[in-house]
């Protein structure tokens, strides 16, 4: 049994290190070290919640090999950010920037919360406010009716 939950937590703590091939890797550690962390950043597009770097699809595995390719080529990390965004979009980010249309998708959230609080707080309000109706008085021909219901 202890042998199993050692294989069951070996295999569970190695999952990133799963991703990454030996034959990816470059020789120069910092170089290395770059690409993992630019790749940290970009999402699968297979996947779509994982980062490349923690990804074991195919087109993770390229575009993994692409940001070493950019590296080697001499490109910094942002413009192999840059490089990779124009080939594939702004979705490729795990981390969108706040900038032009994604700008209304940063904002709606929080506005809509600010919103809905409102609406909220003004219902209550109301309701707070607002004394309980009245009953209207009882007509002649309602009070007569209602005599002749309690004689009875």
């Amino acid at each position: 049994m202890l042998r199993i939950l050692v294989l069951v937590l070996g295999l569970l703590s190695a999952h990133g290190a799963l991703a990454v091939q030996p034959d990816e890797m470059l020789a120069d550690p910092a170089l290395e070290a770059r690409a993992r962390e630019i790749s940290k950043g970009l999402r699968c597009l297979v996947c779509q919640n994982e980062s490349i770097d923690d990804s074991n699809a195919e087109l993770a595995r390229d575009l993994r090999i692409l940001v070493r390719e950019r590296l080697l080529a001499g490109d910094s990390d942002e413009e192999v950010v840059q490089y990779i965004v124009d080939r594939y979009g702004e979705f490729v980010l795990l981390r969108p920037t706040a900038r032009g249309a994604n700008i209304l998708l940063w904002i709606s959230g929080p506005l809509m919360l600010a919103v809905g609080i409102g609406l909220v707080a003004v219902y209550l309000r109301r309701r707070a406010l607002g004394a309980e109706p009245t009953p209207k008085a009882l007509t002649e021909d309602e009070k007569r009716r209602l005599e002749d219901i309690l004689r009875s």
